[in-house]
């Protein structure tokens, strides 16, 4: 489907360089892959949030395309700014600013990402266009947006006032009061990248159906020029913030100098770092390559015998997934949130419950090239059919075009059809 001339605005608390990777990165590249193909495109995030939650970093700014304007949304108090987004569920302190720039934005599509700090439920009533909402995390029915229950395990029972004092984070009396199940109303279509997701939204009490939108990694991507120098011995690859939650320590001690089956890199940074490396300290296998631009990554995937994807916590849909995928780098993955709907509809991959059977897939994938590049094959033809940007766009604009005719607003049907 042909995307032309349609008016975005992104509404989502995270964004390049304001953020830590995960939703802010795919709406980033879900920008550009509109503006470089004849729309324009408003960003409204919250530089607050980011503030509060960064330990006073401060990013390097990047440059955007034109076609591409970005508002970010800063106060003198951060701290009390989201605290009263938190707490009310409304955009307190940016709400003005935020309803001036839609009502003069006269945009056709209004795409909800996390809007857990820019606004809240209330930011969904904002605005009269076409609105899509994509849940690229648990926050529509976690208040800690995870489902990681204590900051300890799984969640597979609601214990949400207790939970969020472990997390040290104010409950939110919003969430008893139908706030949420109010504000959804405004929402055309509510979307998640996987159906494990969509399911687990309806486990824990969403009562508005939910569709599957593929993610995707953009076109342009592997053609950008790369650093990396190509590791010359066998090695498995992680790519993922070094978080508790993300399961590395259990892979870790398989890569000790005794066992190791091939050299273990490590890509990205995060709070959990610094007990990782201690947990490595001595091993020769083991590399920490700290954070890398994508197309410094794209390079290591390709040349790596598998990925391998431990989480420990109901991921939504990872993108190192497709990066695996796309480069025909076979995945092995705990089998634990979206993963083996994955790992079933590429057969690019194995799934594990425990160590040994992690390590009997990170043998099998050694000892057996041709397997190994069967599975290769296997990921880039799942990748194409279902995770391409072709697919991808083509699913996002159906979306469009449904809610259109269902609303009968025929000036975007015509561009559409144009």
């Amino acid at each position: 489907m042909e995307m032309a001339g349609l008016r975005f605005v992104m509404i989502t608390t995270f964004y390049p360089p304001y953020h830590f990777g995960g939703d802010a990165n795919y709406v980033r590249q879900l920008c550009h892959t509109l503006v470089d193909n004849g729309n324009e495109v408003e960003v409204i995030h919250d530089i607050d949030a980011y503030k509060i939650l960064s330990n006073g970093v401060t990013p390097e700014l990047i440059d955007e395309p034109e076609g591409l304007t970005v508002h970010g949304l800063q106060s003198k108090h951060p701290g009390l700014s989201c605290f009263l987004t938190q707490q009310t569920g409304f955009p307190i302190v940016h709400g003005r600013e935020i309803r001036k720039i839609i009502s003069n934005g006269n945009f056709d599509v209004i795409h909800f990402h996390n809007i857990s700090l820019v606004g809240g439920p209330g930011i969904l009533a904002y605005g009269h266009a076409i609105k899509i909402y994509t849940a690229h995390e648990h926050w529509l029915v976690c208040p800690n947006h995870v489902l990681w229950r204590h900051n300890k395990e799984v969640c597979d029972g609601r214990e949400c006032l207790k939970c969020s004092l472990n997390f040290k984070r104010p409950p939110q009396l919003w969430r008893k009061l139908g706030l949420l199940k109010r504000k959804m109303k405004h929402v055309d279509a509510l979307c998640s990248p996987s159906d494990f997701s969509a399911k687990k939204h309806k486990e824990f009490g969403l009562v508005r159906e939910m569709e599957v939108l593929p993610s995707y990694i953009p076109d342009n991507l592997l053609t950008r020029k790369s650093d990396t120098i190509v590791r010359q011995k066998p090695y498995f690859l992680f790519v993922g913030r070094l978080e508790i939650i993300k399961g590395l320590q259990d892979v870790i001690p398989l890569f000790n100098n005794e066992s190791a089956p091939a050299e273990l890199v490590i890509v990205g940074s995060g709070v959990y770092e610094k007990e990782l490396r201690k947990l490595a300290d001595g091993y020769t296998h083991v590399h920490f390559l700290g954070w890398l631009p994508p197309t410094e990554i794209i390079p290591l995937y390709s040349n790596a015998i598998a990925a391998i994807m431990p989480s420990i916590c109901y991921e939504v849909f990872p993108l190192v997934v497709l990066e695996a995928f796309r480069t025909k780098t076979p995945i092995i993955a705990r089998d634990l949130g979206p993963f083996p709907e994955i790992v079933a509809y590429s057969k690019a991959g194995f799934i594990f419950n425990n160590t040994s059977q992690l390590r009997e897939a990170m043998h099998q994938l050694i000892n057996n090239q041709s397997l190994r590049d069967t599975m290769g094959v296997a990921g880039r033809k799942a990748y194409e059919d279902r995770w391409s940007q072709e697919a991808s766009m083509q699913a996002y604009f159906s979306i469009i075009k449904r809610v259109a005719i269902k609303n009968n607003n025929k000036s975007i049907i015509k561009k559409l059809d144009s």
